[in-house]
C-alpha cells in the first residue's frame, strides 16, 4: 500500500489543537487561568523554536485529565470540538485527503498532540490511522503521564517505523505533509515530502531540497 501521511496541527487544521485546548480550558475557568496561560504559551513558543521538552509539555497537558471522570472529560472534549475545532477546518485539506483516497492511498495522521485531543479530530476527517503521543490510562482513568515514545521530532520516525514493522509495510511511494521544521526528520524519510504553509525554517529547507511547497489556507 501507499501511505499518505499528514501532520495535523497547522497542516490539516488552521491552528494548534494542543495549545488551543489549553486556551479553551482557561476560557472555561477550568484551570488557574493566569498560571496555566503563561505555561501554555511558554511551551508553545518552545515548540515553535524547536526546543520543546515534549514529556514536560504533555505531562502539563495530561495532568489536567488525571483523576477526572471520563464522562466529564469526554463532555469537555465534545464541547471543545464544537466551539473551537469546527472553526479550524480547511476545505482544501479535506479535498487533499479525498484526492489521496481516490488514488487508493492509506491515510494516516501523525502528530505530537496527544490522542485524547486528536482521536475525534482524525475520526471527523475520516483518517483511519492515527499515530499520536499516547496518554497513559489505567482502569481508573488517565494518569497524567505519557505512554511509550512521544510522537515528536525523531519520535515520529520511531513510532512510524514501529507501525510499519507491525503491519509489514514500507515507505515505498509514501507522502508526508507538514508545516513544521520539527518534522524535518520524518520529511526526510518519505518518497514525497511536501511543505504545507511552512514555518520559515521548513520553507528554507524545502527550497534547498527542492521539495514542493503548497498552501491549504490561501483560499480562506
Amino acid at each position: 500500500m501507499t501511505l499518505a501521511i499528514f501532520d495535523l496541527d497547522n497542516t490539516l487544521i488552521a491552528g494548534d489543537s494542543d495549545h488551543q485546548w489549553g486556551e479553551w480550558l482557561v476560557s472555561q475557568s477550568l484551570v488557574d487561568a493566569a498560571a496555566y496561560q503563561a505555561a501554555n504559551d511558554r511551551f508553545y513558543q518552545d515548540y515553535l523554536d524547536g526546543t520543546l521538552d515534549i514529556i514536560a509539555y504533555q505531562e502539563f497537558v495530561l495532568g489536567e485529565l488525571a483523576g477526572r471522570p471520563l464522562e466529564q472529560l469526554h463532555a469537555w472534549r465534545e464541547q471543545y470540538m464544537k466551539e473551537v475545532i469546527q472553526g479550524l477546518w480547511l476545505p482544501a485539506a479535506e479535498a487533499l485527503l479525498q484526492k489521496h483516497r481516490d488514488q487508493g492511498h492509506t491515510l494516516m495522521i501523525i502528530t505530537a498532540t496527544n490522542d485524547f485531543i486528536t482521536a475525534p479530530i482524525a475520526e471527523r476527517l475520516g483518517v483511519p490511522h492515527l499515530l499520536a503521543t499516547r496518554a497513559e490510562m489505567t482502569s481508573q482513568g488517565y494518569t497524567g503521564r505519557v505512554a511509550g515514545i512521544p510522537c515528536y521530532q525523531d519520535g515520529k520516525v520511531k513510532r512510524l517505523h514501529q507501525w510499519l514493522e507491525e503491519h509489514d509495510e514500507s515507505l515505498d511511494g509514501s507522502w508526508f505533509y507538514s508545516d513544521s521544521h520539527n518534522d524535518l526528520p520524518l520529511l526526510g524519510e518519505v518518497a514525497h515530502p511536501v511543505a504545507v504553509d511552512p514555518d520559515d525554517k521548513l520553507a528554507a529547507a524545502a527550497r534547498e531540497r527542492d521539495w514542493p511547497i503548497i498552501s491549504l489556507r490561501r483560499s480562506q
